[in-house]
């Protein structure tokens, strides 16, 4: 049978990248058991046990080489994956097998394996988040003065700017990456608990020297990266972190969904485009069209990533005392997609983000089709200090603008200024109505504050990840 008549995943196929792919491989995942025997065996016979350095230099020289077939076969007879990799190992290595694993319950090697696989996959992630944050603040600056129109229900409202709602996106970030940090700091090693968390089985391998079990526990730890592990756990470590990882990544998809979102419409208005090759098909039927593709992808990914987020609760709350195993299969499922997916969305925002095509003069005309209605508050005031009654000034602008939406409605032009400077109750304030269509009197403090978000909140936490963040990166778009 070929590859093609089997299903795989389209993360693997399209979406997400090497690096997160072998994170939540199999041999990346099962090199890892073998690392934690070896860090258990190396500690046991640092403290006193009967395990030899020969024992453990035959277990290192056979660490990298796995016999995925030996261990299939013995699944399909024991139906328990780690006992299969143990007698697998054990194989390889006849001295050594009979201290593989030696006081420990499957969750040492099942449960620390995952939270190595989360906490390098959010070490993956954090950089690729800055690298995005950092994109998006470039080009905030770029565009923090050239004014846009805003809207409230979709509505045109008043006019910001093009980098200030930039700024909205980032500041979506920032929560994002802050999320991240939050969630790795959770991550803390199980170490070497025992089938209920109590460390008894290596409190009978030490003769009852609590001393020795929290040393060993300890230093496997640090072997395998960690400064830290639980003190308390059940068989395994607590499922709520999982949902804080899960949490934070599902954050980032509906920080991605809001961008994909403002993009697909802003595309629609012809504003502000996606990336789009030259030979690029946008339908296979209408061969004008410049569907936004990548942000509508990037809307679907995110919207898979936020379902699973509730998954990672309902089983936190699931788990019965110190252990059930009706997580097993679920989180086998959720945790590899839901870090898989988030790579692929941070991968695909980047490249959007990057590739933004801003149309300047489509902006400005759509600017100022509108910005009659808008600088009508102003021709108020203006005509109140000229010493027009507000009431009644407010009415006339009232009926004059009616009319003119009826005439933008019926195809004409938006002709509210010729209609006030042509009203007598306006006649003294006419010169302030000629020069209230200037877009840029209309956008507040949005340049002001954009400046100031990037000195105050982006360039602080960018700082602080200077050294992870990498080269730019790249995402292959597949129809």
């Amino acid at each position: 049978m070929s590859d093609n008549a089997i299903y795989r995943l389209p993360f693997e196929e399209r979406y997400s990248s090497r690096e997160m792919l072998y994170i939540f491989s199999n041999e990346n995942k099962f090199r890892t058991w073998r690392k934690l025997w070896i860090a258990l065996a190396e500690v046991q016979h640092e403290l006193g046990l009967p395990v030899t350095k020969s024992q453990i230099s035959q277990l290192k020289k056979c660490a990298d080489n796995i016999n995925f077939e030996v261990a299939e076969k013995f699944e399909k007879e024991l139906r328990h994956d780690v006992m299969a990799h143990i007698k697998a190992f054990a194989q390889q290595c006849p001295d050594a097998g009979k201290i593989i694993h030696l006081g420990a319950t499957s969750a040492y090697v099942g449960d620390n394996t995952d939270l190595i696989q989360m906490r390098d996959g959010l070490n993956l992630l954090l950089p690729k988040l800055a690298g995005l944050i950092a994109v998006l603040s470039e080009f905030a600056r770029k565009y923090k003065s050239m004014p846009t129109l805003a809207y409230t229900h979709l509505q045109p409202a008043q006019l910001t700017t093009v980098g200030k709602r930039a700024c909205l996106w980032i500041q979506d970030l920032l929560t994002d990456l802050r999320g991240l940090e939050y969630a790795l700091s959770e991550i803390r090693f199980l170490g070497v608990k025992g089938a209920t968390g109590t460390q008894a089985s290596f409190l009978e391998l030490f003769k009852g020297d609590s001393k020795k079990v929290q040393e060993l526990d300890s230093i496997v730890a640090g072997k395998m990266g960690f400064k830290n592990s639980l003190i308390i756990s059940g068989q395994t470590y607590p499922r709520k972190i999982d949902c804080a990882a899960l949490n934070a990544l599902a954050s980032i998809a509906v920080s991605a969904s809001k961008f994909g979102n403002d993009i697909r419409l802003l595309q629609a208005f012809r504003e502000i485009e996606e990336p789009f090759e030259s030979s690029q098909v946008g339908s296979s039927a209408m061969a004008y069209k410049r569907n936004p593709m990548r942000s509508e992808r990037l809307c679907s990914l995110s919207r898979f990533l936020m379902s699973l987020q509730a998954n990672t609760g309902a089983t936190a709350g699931a788990q019965w005392f110190e252990r059930t195993l009706d997580d097993s299969a679920n989180r086998r499922l959720v945790i590899p997609q839901a870090f898989l997916c988030c790579d692929a969305i941070l991968m695909l925002y980047s490249n959007i983000a990057k590739g933004l095509s801003v149309n300047e003069e489509i902006i400005r005309k759509r600017v100022m089709e509108e910005l009659p209605f808008i600088a009508t508050e102003n021709i108020l005031m203006a005509a109140a200090e000229s010493g027009v009654d507000r009431q009644a000034a407010h009415e006339r602008i009232r009926v004059h603008s009616m009319a003119a939406a009826a005439n933008i409605k019926d195809g004409g032009a938006n002709d509210l200024m010729k209609r006030l400077k042509g009203d007598k109750l306006f006649a003294k304030a006419k010169t302030r109505i000629g020069k209230a269509l200037e877009p840029r009197n209309f956008t507040g403090c949005a340049e002001e504050q954009v400046d100031e978000f990037v000195k105050s909140e982006v360039k602080p936490a960018l700082k602080e990840m200077a050294d992870r963040i990498g080269k730019p990166q790249t995402c292959e778009v597949k129809v």
